[in-house]
């Protein structure tokens, strides 16, 4: 049984996970050298990250000769939605609506922005709509 994943992840295992999202797979010295953000991390600190990454389910390993190749087990997508439902959870008390109505209180969304929500959301009732009209059948 693969262990528990952690329902976050720390901002160092993140750039790990964009670099191995990014490329598909990588050893430790070609994370390091995808790495462009300051601060810059220490082979020991990617090696450390990598192997609590792997622990926590995001990732796997294969040896390639004296190599160990790590690979993503979590898509980028998937933990993306595991982080917001964590924040709806810890500061929304599970309420998406608040979510929502605290993102768009925030003076510095734009307006072509909320156009693009509102897309998002006429959408979301016409394939809602199309579902329940499906379902009735």
């Amino acid at each position: 049984m693969p262990p528990r994943q952690s329902g976050t992840l720390t901002e160092a295992e993140l750039r790990i996970m964009n670099v191995l999202w990014r490329k598909g797979s990588g050893t430790v010295q070609q994370v390091l050298d995808s790495i462009t953000q300051k601060p810059t991390l220490a082979y020991n600190s990617i090696l450390t990250t990598i192997r609590v990454l792997e622990r926590k389910g995001y990732l796997k390993h294969l040896k390639d000769g004296r190599a160990h190749v790590y690979t993503p087990l979590v898509g980028q997508k998937e933990a993306t939605r595991s982080e917001i439902r964590h924040l709806v959870s810890r500061f929304f008390k599970n309420s998406h609506e608040q979510l929502v109505l605290n993102l768009l209180e925030d003076q510095e969304i734009g307006a072509e922005e909320i156009g693009r929500l509102r897309q998002m959301l006429d959408q979301k009732d016409t394939d809602l709509a199309e579902k329940v009209r499906s379902d009735a059948k």
